[in-house]
């Protein structure tokens, strides 16, 4: 086995082992029978919901955390030192949240369908399309925050109190109609929103939106450059 193939061995024991990705995947199944509470059957919005609360807590609580709690223990300064390279480990981490944001979403989707009755999804690629860009807009901002934050603890801190505002700008917390029209205006295009509005789309079968996936590549690209820019392995 390689290197990479060991690390990713590893890494993913650690993530079945964090305590903080039981909490990722117990919230949104939490939310999403409160959520399911007012559903009608056929209802597309609650998978859209779900996902947006799935993803929304791994890119900004999961990935940011275990970034920053790596550098504070010196984990990334001693992989310098091996012919693992500290960012082969964030290539595996990385990779590793995504499959386990598919993995909540799926759940997410599965419970949605088969118990609460919700619809099943109209437009598949452009369901894909927007779950691929949207998560990795929400994945830059978590590792805009693993980039400056000084520690684990910190990081958790910011990225919980970043998710709760993006969250209820996004319509996530409560409808978007029922929120003041500025306030609506500026959710539809914080990353939760986008998100949460082009996953609906696809979902429901509406016309897929260019400008809110063109946003969502751009938010990944722009972030996601800062992040690195920023970045500190030690």
């Amino acid at each position: 086995m390689t290197g990479f193939g060991k690390l990713t061995g590893v890494e993913t024991k650690l993530l079945m082992r964090d305590p903080g990705a039981i909490f990722s995947m117990v919230i949104p199944l939490f939310i999403l029978i409160v959520f399911s509470s007012g559903a009608a059957p056929g209802d597309t919005m609650l998978p859209a919901l779900s996902m947006t609360v799935a993803v929304g807590l791994v890119g900004l609580y999961m990935v940011p955390t275990t970034l920053a709690t790596y550098r504070e223990r010196g984990i990334l300064r001693r992989f310098s030192t091996t012919p693992v390279s500290p960012g082969a480990l964030l290539g595996v981490q990385l990779i590793l949240q995504l499959v386990f944001a598919v993995v909540s979403s799926a759940l997410l989707v599965a419970v949605s369908v088969t118990v609460f009755q919700a619809a099943a999804p109209a437009r598949v690629a452009s369901l894909v399309a927007a779950f691929l860009l949207g998560t990795a807009a929400i994945v830059a901002v978590g590792l805009l925050i693993a980039a400056t934050a000084t520690t684990g603890r910190a990081a958790n801190g910011i990225g919980v109190l970043l998710y709760f505002p993006l969250a209820f700008l996004g319509g996530v917390m409560q409808p978007v109609d029922a929120m003041p029209e500025l306030l609506a205006t500026i959710g539809r295009f914080t990353p939760l929103g986008l998100f949460r509005q082009a996953v609906h789309d696809a979902w429901s079968g509406a016309a897929t939106q260019p400008l809110l996936l063109a946003i969502m590549a751009a938010y990944a690209l722009v972030i996601g450059g800062v992040a690195a820019r920023f970045f500190r392995w030690e």
